[in-house]
């Protein structure tokens, strides 16, 4: 496996934080990959993207909720005890996915290495003490329980967690919009989208307040906090000109995804293996809404593209009611409030008048 970041030498506080950054290069950085391959489909595919395509959007959400997770705690458990431990980390991995709403990579890159140092202290206690012709057994049904055990307890504690972050982070960022600390923003904005809570705070706190504003001005700078590029795009550029050499031939790609393609996340592997440089991003970001502020700068709707969750139904699986169908109906009724097609079809069909002896027409002949 290639070597991220250099050999950490020394003890200390400052060495055990690089130590951390440097094991979270090794868990992130050979997936890098799968990251740009994520991105690329959402630049292009997704509605707000160069290409929408409704058919291939579809692998946006599973990639980023399912698949980019179960990659790191796969990763992330093999470093610490080998093939068992990948597996072990993956199963742990799928619970904390079920748990959470949001994508889970730092819970990955947490339950992942865990769940295989738990299993490798279980594989010392037991070494050397296993009959002959057994081994295969308790190694296989330790693992299992081990893995489901731990998967439980991520599906139970990891999720909630999650929630939590993501509402205190909104409710931070709408204290400080709302007090008029705009540069501040950045403080929580910048570590909440390195915990991939940015579609959180941006479309659930930022861009409603955005849209209230841009009703009333014209325009709005709250539009311009999240989405804004630049602290990414200096941080990519610093690792293409600075960086390890390791990293170097992924940094291109990762600035035409972020800069051109509005997929902020690409660049957060690169803050993950080195944690102080969440500094430098809130710095970037603080600046960057402290110049728009002292320009005028605003927009009048969220930019595009970027990378909001695509809800496109499968083709599939579009569930076609009689009443819904392709053929062709009547124009229709000038009621205020029509029927949803998703109800009976008898029940937009006009009433019926009551039919009485009285009002019975007569027969005629011509």
């Amino acid at each position: 496996m290639p070597i991220y970041t250099p050999e950490i030498t020394g003890t200390g506080l400052r060495a055990s934080v690089q130590r951390v950054g440097g094991y979270l290069a090794a868990m992130v950085m050979p997936n890098l990959g799968a990251f740009i391959a994520w991105g690329l489909i959402t630049a292009l595919f997704i509605p707000t993207g160069w290409l929408p395509n409704a058919y291939i959007a579809q692998i946006v959400g599973p990639m980023i909720k399912i698949l980019l997770p179960l990659l790191i705690g796969y990763t992330g458990g093999r470093l610490v005890h080998g093939q068992r431990g990948a597996v072990v980390g993956a199963v742990a991995t799928m619970g904390i996915i079920v748990g959470a709403d949001v994508p889970v990579l730092l819970g990955a890159m947490l339950i992942g290495p865990l769940t295989a140092y738990v299993l490798k202290l279980w594989d010392r206690l037991t070494e050397n003490r296993i009959r002959p012709g057994f081994e295969m057994l308790v190694d296989n049904f330790s693992a299992g329980i081990i893995g489901g055990a731990m998967a439980i307890g991520g599906l139970y504690g990891i999720g909630p967690v999650a929630q939590w972050l993501t509402k205190q982070a909104g409710h931070g960022a709408d204290w400080l919009v709302s007090h008029d600390l705009l540069p501040l923003t950045s403080v929580l904005v910048e570590p909440a989208k390195v915990l991939f809570l940015n579609n959180a705070i941006n479309h659930g706190v930022l861009g409603p307040l955005g849209v209230a504003e841009a009703a009333d001005k014209g325009k709005s700078i709250l539009f311009m906090i999240e989405t804004n590029p630049g602290p990414g795009l200096g941080l990519l550029l610093a690792f293409l000109l600075f960086g390890p050499r390791a990293l170097r031939p992924s940094v291109p790609a990762a600035i035409i995804v972020q800069f051109l393609g509005g997929i902020h996340e690409i660049y957060f592997p690169y803050v993950l293996m080195k944690p102080k440089l969440i500094l430098a991003m809130i710095a970037g970001g603080a600046s960057g809404v402290g110049t728009f502020m002292i320009t005028g700068a605003g927009l009048v709707a969220t930019p595009r593209p970027a990378a909001s969750s695509p809800t496109w139904p499968s083709p599939h699986t579009a569930a076609t009611s009689p009443s819904c169908s392709a053929s062709p109906s009547p124009p229709p009724s000038p009621s205020p409030s029509p029927l949803p097609c998703s109800r009976s079809a008898a029940a937009n069909q006009p009433p019926r008048r009551a039919v009485t002896a009285r009002s019975q027409p007569t027969s005629t002949r011509s």
